[in-house]
Order: C-alpha cells, then sequence, then structure tokens
C-alpha cells in the first residue's frame, strides 16, 4: 500500500471537507470589516446590480475587524444545478432579518422562501422585500447576493454528520424531549451554479446592519417636508377638490406637506396610461404650481403596467414580457431602452412640472395577477429575476428623475429588497393590521429598507387616535383616504389630540432629520429593534437559569420577542398601545429611562407596567438623552429656511448629540454642502446642567436660528 508524504496528508485532511461538501469559497475583504465570497459561478443579474450599488464613502473610514465565523466551517455544495450553502450556527445565538416579516422577530429555526410578494398574513418568505441578509445576535451579518427565490433553513435542519448534535432523548421517558432538535447551521438552497456571499463583522449587531446599509451607499436621506404630514385623497378627487382639502388643512391649523393623488389623477389606470385626466384636471401644470405655492407638495399614485391607450405603447412593446398585467405591457425594466421609454414620459409628464413624488403600486405579487414564472423578458433575464427586483427598478429609475432635475422626493413603494437602502420610498400594503405595522416596523431595520404604520379608517374614535400616535413615530407621517375620504379631524371628540400629535410630529423635524442623516453617512435604521439597543439582551433562553420568573421577569422579558416597542432614533423608546389596551409592559433596556413628556425618571433596566390613558403614546428618553426640536409649523422649512431650536436634555447624565443641517431640498450635500452641528450637555461644579452648540462652519449651510435649552429632569 502506498503511503502520502505527511505534507500531502495535512492538505488533503484540510481539503477533504470541503470537497466532500462542495466547492472552495474564494473570501475577499472588500471594505474594513466586510468580506465577499464566491464559489463557483453565480449569476451574472444580482440584487446589488439591479439596484446599481455604490458604496459609501464611509466605508473607507470604518476600523478593520476579525472575520467574525469560521471560515472553514462556511460550505457550499452544487448539486442538479443549484448551490447549498451552510453557515454555521451556536447554540447561544438568535437571528434576525429574512426580509420584512409582519408577525415573527426571531428568526432561529423558522423555514422560508424568499419570494417577492404581497404579505398574505404569513411569515414564510413571501414578502414585500424577501432581503437575503440576517444578523446574528454574536454581531455579525450575512447576505447572499442572489436575485432567485431562495429556499432557507434558519437552524432547523440537523445533519447526520454534525460536529455539534444535539442531545438524543427518549420520548417515552423524558419530559424535556423536543420536536425541533438543536440545529448548528442556517442552510440555504440557491437556484443557480454559484453563490456570492457578504459576511459583515460587527462587533456589535447594529454594526453589521451598518455595513450592509453602507455597501448598498447608505440610507436614504429624504427632503425636509418629506419628513412632515401627508394626507391621500380619496381616489377620484378633482384639482378643485384637492385644493379644498389642502385650505381645510390650512383653516383648521393642522401641519400638511404633501398631498397624494390616488389613481383617478390619470386617464386610465389598471394598466395606466401615466398621462392626466383632463376632466378632472384641466391645467396640471397650473394645478402643481398652485399647490406649491400653498405649501404642499403633489404625490402621484401609479403602476408601471402600460395601458394601450397610452402614448408610449407602441414604443415599447419591443421591450416588454411575454404577459400583460392586468391587460397592461410589463416593461423589462432591467433593459436601459425600456426604462428611457417609461421614465422619460414621466419626467415630461410629472417632475418637470413640479411633482414631488410617486406611490408605486402592485410591484411586489400576488401570483393571480403579476405575471407568472413562466413569463420570459426580452433581456433574456428569467421571470424569477424580474419578480425579486422589480421593486428595486422602479425605485432607482424613478429616483434618477429627481436626481437629475435636483430636487429630492420621498415616496411609497410596494416592493424592495437588499441594495434598496438608498432609495428614499418607504414601503405600505393592504393588510391592515395594527400589531403587524408594528411588527414590521421593527423588521424594517433589520432589512435595510423603511415600512409605514399608516392609517386609513377606523371603526371608533380610539382605534383612530391610536393609529394616528404610531405613524407620527414612523418614516412617513401618513392618513391614506384613497377610499374612506377621512380627514384628521373626522372624529371631533380626539381632534384636538390629533392635531397635537400632527404639531410634535413637525415640531419634532430637526431629530427626524438628523437620525436620517445618520441613516445615510453612517447606515444607522432611523426605526430599530430592542435587540439592537445595547443594555437589552440576546432574545435566546439559557438551558438554566439562576432565578425563576417570579424572582427575574426582565430575564423573560428580553428572551420572549419583543414586538410592540422599538427604538426611534438615537434617544427614544416608543412603546405604542392598541385600541382596547389600558395598560401595558414596558421593556426598559439597562440604565435610567425618563418620560419624553415630563422628563421624569420612569425606571432604570426593569419592567415598568403603565397606565398613560388615550392622549399620548408612551414614549421613553434614555438617560443623557438630547432631542432638538423646531416650532410647530403647518409645512417644514423650505429652502434653507433659518428655524428656532428648542434643545431638550432628559436625566443627569451628560449628554452629547450632532444636529444635521443642509438647504432640505435638494442633492448639494452630495457635494459636501452640510454641516453637522455638535451639541453637548454637560454638569458644572455643583451638579447644574449647562448646554453648547458648535458654531455654524463657515460656508456651509446653516438654517438653524436662535437655540433655547430645556432641561426636563431639573
Amino acid at each position: 500500500m502506498r503511503h502520502l508524504n505527511p505534507a500531502v496528508s495535512t492538505l488533503f485532511l484540510i481539503l477533504f471537507p470541503l470537497l466532500v461538501f462542495g466547492q472552495v469559497i474564494t473570501w475577499q475583504e472588500i471594505h474594513p470589516g466586510i468580506w465577499k465570497g464566491t464559489a463557483g459561478k453565480p449569476d451574472a443579474y444580482d440584487l446589488l446590480k439591479a439596484a446599481e450599488t455604490v458604496p459609501s464613502p464611509t466605508l473607507a473610514r470604518l476600523q478593520k475587524q476579525d472575520f467574525p465565523l469560521d471560515k472553514a466551517a462556511i460550505m457550499v455544495q452544487f448539486n442538479h444545478g443549484k448551490s447549498y450553502l451552510r453557515l454555521p450556527l451556536q447554540r447561544n445565538e438568535q437571528l434576525y432579518g429574512f426580509g420584512l416579516n409582519f408577525q415573527t422577530i426571531h428568526q432561529r429555526g423558522r423555514i422560508m422562501q424568499l419570494h417577492a410578494d404581497h404579505y398574505g398574513k404569513s411569515d414564510n418568505g413571501r414578502t414585500h422585500a424577501p432581503v437575503p441578509f440576517y444578523v446574528s445576535s454574536l454581531g455579525y451579518g450575512v447576505f447572499v447576493n442572489s436575485a432567485k427565490y431562495i429556499d432557507v433553513y434558519a437552524g432547523s435542519g440537523v445533519r447526520k454528520d454534525s460536529k455539534n448534535p444535539p442531545e438524543i432523548m427518549d420520548r417515552n421517558t423524558d419530559k424535556n424531549w423536543e420536536a425541533h432538535p438543536y440545529s448548528d447551521a442556517v442552510e440555504m438552497l440557491i437556484p443557480a451554479e454559484g453563490v456570492e456571499i457578504y459576511v459583515f463583522a460587527g462587533p456589535k449587531p447594529v454594526n453589521a446592519i451598518e455595513r450592509f446599509n453602507l455597501l448598498s451607499g447608505g440610507g436614504c436621506l429624504p427632503p425636509r417636508w418629506g419628513l412632515g404630514f401627508t394626507q391621500r385623497v380619496h381616489r377620484l378627487y378633482t384639482a378643485n377638490q384637492v385644493k379644498r382639502e389642502a385650505k381645510a388643512f390650512e383653516e383648521k391649523g393642522y401641519p400638511l406637506d404633501f398631498i397624494g393623488l390616488e389613481p383617478g389623477w390619470q386617464s386610465k389606470s389598471y394598466p395606466c396610461t401615466f398621462e392626466w385626466d383632463r376632466s378632472r384636471f384641466p391645467d396640471p401644470q397650473g394645478f402643481v404650481k398652485e399647490m406649491d405655492q400653498m405649501g404642499v407638495k403633489i404625490n402621484l399614485w401609479t403602476n408601471p403596467y402600460i395601458s394601450p391607450d397610452a402614448s408610449i405603447y407602441k414604443a415599447i412593446i419591443p421591450y416588454t414580457g411575454t404577459h400583460t398585467v392586468w391587460n397592461g405591457l410589463v416593461p423589462d425594466l432591467s433593459m436601459p431602452q425600456a426604462r428611457k421609454i417609461l421614465f422619460d414620459q414621466f419626467e415630461k409628464e410629472h417632475v418637470r412640472i413640479g411633482v414631488s413624488g410617486y406611490k408605486i403600486d402592485e410591484v411586489d405579487g400576488f401570483d393571480s395577477y403579476l405575471w407568472p414564472d413562466v413569463a420570459t423578458f426580452p433581456s433574456g433575464r428569467s421571470s424569477e429575476q424580474i419578480r425579486q427586483t422589480y421593486g428595486l427598478l422602479v425605485q432607482k429609475h424613478s429616483y434618477e428623475m429627481f436626481r437629475r432635475n435636483n430636487t429630492r422626493t420621498y415616496g411609497l413603494v410596494r416592493a424592495s429588497n437588499a441594495g434598496g437602502a438608498p432609495f428614499p420610498y418607504v414601503i405600505y400594503n393592504d393588510n391592515y393590521s395594527h400589531e403587524d405595522f408594528i411588527t414590521a416596523l421593527i423588521n424594517s431595520g433589520y432589512a435595510g429598507v423603511l415600512w409605514t404604520p399608516e392609517v386609513r379608517a377606523s371603526k371608533t374614535a380610539e382605534e383612530w387616535l391610536r393609529r394616528f400616535q404610531t405613524v407620527c413615530f414612523s418614516p412617513m407621517a401618513m392618513i391614506n383616504a384613497w377610499s374612506s375620504g377621512m380627514q384628521p379631524w373626522t372624529y371631533p371628540e380626539v381632534a384636538p389630540q390629533i392635531k397635537a400629535l400632527a404639531e410634535l410630529r413637525m415640531r419634532m423635524i430637526p431629530y427626524w432629520y438628523s437620525e436620517f442623516a445618520k441613516y445615510h453617512y453612517n447606515g444607522t435604521p432611523p426605526f430599530r429593534g430592542m435587540n439592537l439597543e445595547d443594555g437589552f439582551g440576546t432574545g435566546i433562553k439559557q438551558e438554566k437559569t439562576t432565578a425563576t420568573l417570579e424572582e427575574n421577569p426582565y430575564e423573560e422579558a428580553v428572551t420572549r420577542e419583543v414586538k410592540d416597542q422599538y427604538m426611534a432614533g438615537e434617544y427614544l423608546l416608543v412603546a405604542p398601545l392598541f385600541t382596547g389596551q389600558t395598560t401595558r409592559k414596558v421593556i426598559l433596556p439597562k440604565g435610567k429611562w425618563y418620560d419624553f413628556y415630563t422628563g421624569k425618571l420612569v425606571g432604570d433596566g426593569e419592567v415598568v407596567t403603565i397606565s398613560p390613558g388615550t392622549d399620548q403614546i408612551p414614549v421613553f428618553v434614555k438617560d443623557g438623552g438630547i432631542i432638538p426640536m423646531m416650532p410647530a409649523m403647518l409645512h417644514a422649512p423650505r429652502g434653507g429656511r433659518k428655524t428656532d431650536i428648542e434643545i431638550r436634555h432628559y436625566g443627569r447624565k451628560n449628554g452629547s448629540y450632532e444636529l444635521y443641517d443642509d438647504d432640505g431640498e435638494t442633492f448639494a450635500y452630495e457635494k459636501g454642502a452640510f454641516s453637522w452641528r455638535s451639541i453637548k450637555v454637560e454638569q458644572e461644579p455643583g451638579g447644574r446642567l449647562k448646554g453648547s452648540i458648535s458654531a455654524p462652519e463657515s460656508g456651509k449651510p446653516d438654517t438653524i436660528g436662535a437655540v433655547t435649552w430645556r432641561f426636563m429632569t431639573e
């Protein structure tokens, strides 16, 4: 028998596990703390190519980190034209992400297929943003860059050759027997002959998410007016009715920054012409200009499916798929020719007359009305790939119109995916569960997208108020009255509270705007789950505990899914109540937390029970928190207008905050026309607090007027 020499034998032993399972992965550190791994021949068309991502310059300034996983434990196998990917999973880690989920936060143990679709009231992977990215409680993230339907087994399968097998139990005699044994791996099935994966270091989970967002270019930076208040009017409103609606807001003193026009603005919809209905809007340009003079922008509903009556119909036929949607052509937006025809029409008819943005509908799914997977497209890309990227494509190329015209936009879309973080669109859908809305808001922070818990209609004044409270602490404060025709003052008994909430939303614009700037420049999600907050907990139950739940309720609180409270920006914890609730528990992370409205101490790293009444949504501020606010206005400040600032400080700790400033409307910030003003609050000898704000930079935007201080806990 011939023997291998020791060196060859060692090399064989090193390579053999990889060769048995599949292929060696080639790794490259492409930015500090971000590694790209490639095995086989990944598809030429993927999510990042569809989004045409340009990584943020911030990435180059990040600290280097060690690779957070055991590379040898990341394996790929090719079989039957598919890639089988396996990543290690430790016993004490929880997983978050895998897209925009509506009912679950903890993803470990779940099985799903990531598939762009309308949310069908089940977290099975079919969702508006099926982002193939997950983050671990141990502080790393993983992204699979594929525009295919991906099957995910997030710690659910057990291989017979596992190095960390679960304990074998006898169901007859062991009361701890489990139907779902411990699994030591995340496994994915990608229908391609190769795979491209990215691994993101932390050291904290939020840092991995920041790196993921920055790889796409950083989060979006909306115009200031986009963070004000918006009303979507009834679908068949005329120009005069829209004007009357805006006038009513002004006369009653309710803030309003943009109005959304629903399908009736078009001459035909389902499918669409993208052309104004001249019976309802006889002078579109004059209408848009008049509304702008009132301080109100116009946003247009549409979907991309082209009516035979559209003027671009014949020209775009060669660049459309084999199947229609509602008898409308489906443009292959992965092709430059299709994009040019469609968006040149949008630019000419809408953007150049001052339209501020879009609500782009029905690009998500429902197999019964979207194109089927048997459809073919002239680009040669599969129906599956077009389905997975269509939300990215409509966002990317509509956004580019506004860039060309040097005016920022903020709108709504029904679908997105990895790479979509830089696009100024907020996802929405037809589901109307208030509880699901909050869970989705939390999960949006893990997926690199934005989600809004919009208000449409309510059966009672209490429900109206509770829903309105949550939209005022979300990415877009919106009533969507396309069907109901409801207005903020529809329920007179709660109209004063609604008005106060809308005014609070406006007063907080300096805070919201700065938090979105951190999203853009640093990748930090402006709305995110409690598990990303320092001092909260991992979300994994330990096998043994030293205290009963009666002795330590906090232990139970941080190991269950927390789906009803979230962080809004750097300092705020929001804990909404739902219709019928009069009391609730709130889990406070370690450290002291204060009531947003009064400045009084609420608790210190504990579970508290509150009974806040109906007038206010419970909001808490961490010790040392700084919240910049402005006077309540009917419209967000436009065009570099100076605004006075009140700076609130909570607690007794020293605090700091970076206040962002630019013109609020154009893309001048991309050329350096922006500034950060450093706010500090420090204790002087004797314990008195004193605040300071850095001077404006010479030659930089300066829209901050007089500054006053309010120490809420004194």
